[in-house]
């Protein structure tokens, strides 16, 4: 089939990858605009564009794209279908009727599960064991489209956000592949999404990252492993904010009130509403990332002192 594909972070990465590799025909990539990034603020192509131009494949970045210029030159285009991964834009209904084959979503759940921009992060938030991902048909609603297929994965006790996306954007992307193929030979089968077991996942704020001392060991985990890499787990320390990478509750730790301190030779302890927690990494404000014994032994924490 001739593609075009819309996405635009890294996790897209795999997925463009697989489709080059196949078959199909790569037209042209649709992806968010450049934007400014470091420190110089200087405009840089998204991860799916660098990837498109390095490989000669035309770069589509409208605005939005209910662009009439976009869609005009979508239809010049005349994909079969649109295959989209994290792309980041709704896309209106007419620019959704251009592909005979509709646009085609690679989301990382099992919907109806975790609907929405930060799915992967709510799953290891919310403590589940077991997630996935989905190909479905893309349209006006909230990732409501019927679906074409899907794929399980298990939820690790240690893993992050981050590395769950990434195991699941690989075998995500041969999930794509395989429905794109199935399209294209006329077997594939679209099922309407249940009613039941709807769940939304929005995207986490700076704020919903920030640690909660007062919640469960298993919570304050969850919390972090969920917010690594982004937003970036964080709490207070002598009123200046450090990030905090995963952490390991200690089941027989010593008794710690919520956000207590302790620093042992094994390295440092922080109270909760149950069990203490083993810090991992810290990176206070214009510093690297460190281990937590390490940073300890720089700002010399006192035994009275306390993350807030």
């Amino acid at each position: 089939m001739r593609l075009v594909f819309a996405g635009t972070p890294a996790v897209t990465l795999p997925a463009l990858e697989a489709i080059a590799a196949s078959d199909h025909e790569l037209l042209a990539v649709v992806t968010r605009p450049d934007a400014p990034a470091g420190r110089g603020r200087n405009l840089v192509r998204s991860p799916a564009g660098a990837w498109a131009d390095e490989h000669g494949v035309e770069v589509l970045t409208p605005a939005k794209p209910r662009e009439p210029e976009f869609q005009e030159r979508l239809r010049d285009l005349a994909p079969d279908c649109v295959p989209v991964v994290a792309y980041g834009a709704l896309v209106p209904p007419a620019a959704l009727e251009i592909p005979r084959h509709g646009w085609v979503n690679l989301h990382f759940s099992l919907l109806p599960a975790w609907r929405g921009a930060a799915p992967v992060q709510h799953a290891v938030l919310h403590g589940d064991e077991i997630t996935g991902a989905s190909v479905f048909e893309l349209e006006a609603g909230l990732d409501t489209g019927p679906v074409y297929g899907t794929l399980t994965d298990e939820i690790r006790p240690t893993d992050t956000s981050g590395d769950l996306l990434g195991r699941l954007a690989e075998s995500g992307a041969g999930l794509l592949v395989a429905v794109l193929d199935a399209i294209e030979q006329g077997t594939a089968r679209a099922e309407p999404q249940p009613a039941d077991g709807v769940s939304l996942a929005p995207k986490l704020s700076v704020e919903d990252a920030m640690v909660r001392w007062e919640e469960p060991s298993f919570a304050v985990d969850r919390r972090i492993r969920a917010c690594t890499p982004a937003p970036g787990a964080w709490t207070t320390f002598r009123e200046d904010r450090v990030k905090l990478g995963p952490v390991r509750p200690v089941a027989n730790g010593p008794a710690l009130k919520p956000g207590d301190l302790l620093v042992d030779r094994t390295g440092v302890l922080v109270g909760t509403a149950t069990t203490p927690v083993a810090l991992g990494e810290v990176r206070a404000a214009g510093k690297r990332a460190m281990p937590a014994a390490d940073w300890a032994r720089g700002v010399r924490v006192e035994s009275s002192e306390r993350f807030a």
